[in-house]
């Protein structure tokens, strides 16, 4: 197998600590989106959306998507079981997983990606340039607000994002948190419970390393 990552992006990173807590040791080709590596023709033939993370599989299948690799390394690798094992685990890592993303990670992109200088013109990944809109940055900071409210209510209540166990959906809300500084959201001092969550997870060897 061959990963496509990049060391300074949230996407990857995701994806980058599932290898480890799988203890995969994959072969891994850095591609830099501060130099626009990823708009390259070489990197179109691999990913024509022009996003990493991407898995390339012995066979030559190419898996483009976070939800996609994180399928097909737990099927790879059952244990630890990063998807739930029974139904209602499984229902609810997922369920939450994606409360992560589209509350958390994709407001925090907005908020990042419609106001930053060096994305001007670049405000949505992928091939096509798009114009930013500085409404949505500062839509994309409110509803961030909202998020780590929501997360400390929710860790409030479970040990971990969707219950007594790590999972995926904790890897996505711990990225998100950290991706977050970027533009000065994230954990307040109220948020007592995503800080003892947060402590929790950097002693995770796939994590601190």
């Amino acid at each position: 197998m061959k990963f496509y990552d990049c060391q300074t992006a949230p996407s990857p990173r995701r994806a980058r600590i599932i290898i480890a807590e799988k203890g995969l040791e994959i072969e891994t080709v850095e591609i830099d989106l501060g130099k626009a590596e990823q708009l390259s023709e070489a990197f179109k033939r691999i990913n024509p959306r022009c996003t990493v993370p991407v898995l390339e599989l012995d066979d030559g299948l190419l898996l483009t998507e976070n939800a996609a690799i994180a399928a097909y390394l737990e099927a790879l690798v059952p244990d630890p079981p990063l998807l739930g094992t029974t139904p209602a685990e499984k229902g609810l890592i997922a369920g939450w997983n994606a409360r992560m993303e589209f509350e958390g990670l994709w407001p925090v992109a907005d908020a990042l990606r419609n106001r930053s200088k060096g994305m001007v013109g670049r405000a949505i990944t992928g091939p096509t340039n798009y114009d930013q809109i500085p409404e949505l940055a500062e839509r994309g900071r409110s509803r961030g607000i909202e998020f780590f409210d929501m997360l400390n209510t929710r860790l409030g209540e479970a040990e971990y994002v969707a219950g007594d166990s790590f999972s995926v959906a904790d890897i996505s809300a711990f990225v998100v948190t950290d991706f977050a500084s970027w533009v000065k959201l994230g954990m307040t001092d109220a948020h007592t419970n995503t800080k003892r969550w947060y402590d929790l997870l950097i002693q995770r060897p796939s994590i601190a390393g």
